[in-house]
């Protein structure tokens, strides 16, 4: 897709998140030409596993649920294949009383990366290429990358945040109906400050391994090794959307002082002792908190250009699984189920 002749079923799929991955596996699937570029070092967006130190840490999404029959049949293929396991049917609230409601909560075996990475096989998924612009050249998609790779395509699926996405096509003098664009400015989102902790002791957070506060100053409190991910304890703190706002740029020190010392009042323990090493990842676009009502939004129709995600549609790992599906059945003609 860099040069000559373009094929029509020929796409270009800018994310490698649980949108663009599927859509991806669904296009290749009926004979298609997909590329994939993501400009993060591994795949999976926001299902995000890291190390730090001895310890293994889910920092971005941290479960999933399945409320609808088609997600339902995703999650069952990833049960067979060993990458998703279910973690719980609840978590303590934030007066730590257990809120098991029956409902699974489900993980990636080896963090949450692991289903990513599993789609992501067979696929032409090209990681840490920054895509900087994508305009229109005869009537076909160009993608510019940081790197200076160009591709081309018929069709181009977006599944960045939308902000982002906006400023890839604004650097291509790509222009979007006045609606399209209003309905795009018009999603929203809130940031996520996510404190990753190895400490040097066991058993700070109850069974099994969460805490799901949903407040301010904090959200949500991990240990991935009660979690079942880590061998050794390892702390995941995400702060509430409010906090990250009004903190997001302040400096990491400031950030990891203030979350551990929220989360130990949480806990009843004074962790800055027990803390052996500290991370912190900034996810400026990690809530949708105005979401577009359709699953993925078609913007032009010559050449083709879509938009899928989190944003669209329903929101958090099963929104985005069924928007990737959305955009593939657009692509394909097919109606939806």
């Amino acid at each position: 897709m860099n040069s000559g002749r373009t094929d029509t079923n020929s796409c270009i799929i800018i994310g490698a998140g649980m949108s663009g991955l599927i859509a991806a596996r669904e296009l290749q699937a009926a004979g298609w030409e997909v590329t994939v570029l993501d400009k993060g070092r591994s795949v999976g967006g926001r299902m995000a596993t890291r190390r730090v130190g001895e310890g293994t840490f889910d920092h971005g999404a941290q479960f999933f649920t399945s409320r609808s029959d088609r997600f339902g049949q995703l999650v069952r293929g990833w049960l067979d294949a060993g990458v998703a396991e279910e973690w719980s049917r609840g978590f303590p609230d934030a007066s730590g009383e257990p809120r098991e409601d029956g409902h699974p909560r489900y993980r990636g075996t080896e963090g949450m990366t692991s289903i990513p990475k599993h789609l992501a096989r067979g696929l032409d998924v090209r990681t840490g290429e920054r895509v900087v612009q994508a305009r229109i050249r005869s009537g076909q998609w160009e993608a510019v990358c940081e790197s200076g790779l160009r591709l081309k395509s018929a069709t181009l699926l977006i599944t960045a945040p939308v902000p982002q996405s906006l400023d890839i096509l604004d650097a291509g003098e790509v222009e979007l109906s006045e609606g399209t664009r209003k309905q795009l400015e018009d999603i929203s989102y809130d940031p996520c400050l996510a404190l990753l902790a190895l400490v040097d002791r066991e058993g700070l957070v109850p069974e099994p391994g969460g805490i799901q506060i949903k407040d301010e100053p904090l959200d949500w409190i991990s240990d991935n090794s009660r979690k079942g991910i880590s061998r050794t304890p390892a702390l995941t703190i995400h702060a509430g959307p409010q906090w990250s706002r009004a903190h997001y740029d302040a400096d990491e020190k400031e950030i990891a002082d203030a979350l551990l010392a929220f989360a130990g009042e949480r806990l009843g323990a004074d962790l800055a002792p027990r803390v052996r090493e500290t991370s912190l990842a900034r996810w400026r676009y990690s809530w949708v908190t105005q979401p577009h009502p359709e699953p993925c939004l078609l913007a032009r129709e010559e050449p083709r250009l879509l938009f899928a995600g989190d944003a669209f549609g329903q929101p958090k790992v099963e929104g985005a699984s069924l928007s990737g599906l959305a955009s593939a059945d657009t692509l394909l003609g097919r109606t939806r189920s």
